[in-house]
């Protein structure tokens, strides 16, 4: 197989939708942070520190699905540059290790929403149980 330089100019897009979601996530999981620690100051409930515990996982998940995208990027880049200095061979096994970065970063993706629902599982059962 000829890799040539729009085959990972074709991951762009993706990689920058998907890091927009992250930074999204992110940012909605750190106000939630930051209002259950103001909460956990006016009321030192312990289900807030199974939260905040939960939600500090689910921000290294995070962190680890942004590195592991960040890296998948610039591994197109660096494989865009050997296309074009003509080292096929090279290019093919960053290309490669590109793809990999890729899907590792969408698994911790699925980890980070397993999580997720897990957290919100625990909410809705201690809502039905003050009911």
């Amino acid at each position: 197989m000829e890799l040539n330089i729009q085959t990972p100019a074709l991951l762009f897009p993706a990689v920058s939708l998907l890091m927009l979601a992250y930074t999204n996530k992110f940012l909605a999981i750190a106000n939630l942070i930051r209002k259950l620690y103001s909460d956990y100051e006016k009321d030192q409930h312990i289900s807030l520190i199974a939260q905040i515990s939960n939600l500090r996982r689910r921000l290294m998940l995070i962190r680890l699905m942004q590195v592991t995208g960040v890296a998948s990027i610039l591994s197109c880049v660096v494989t865009m540059f050997l296309v074009y200095e003509g080292f096929q061979g090279w290019a093919k096994l960053i290309f490669a290790i590109s793809l990999l970065l890729m899907i590792a970063s969408l698994v911790i993706s699925l980890l980070e929403i397993f999580l997720s629902i897990g957290a919100l599982r625990h909410l809705l059962r201690d809502l039905e149980e003050k009911m």
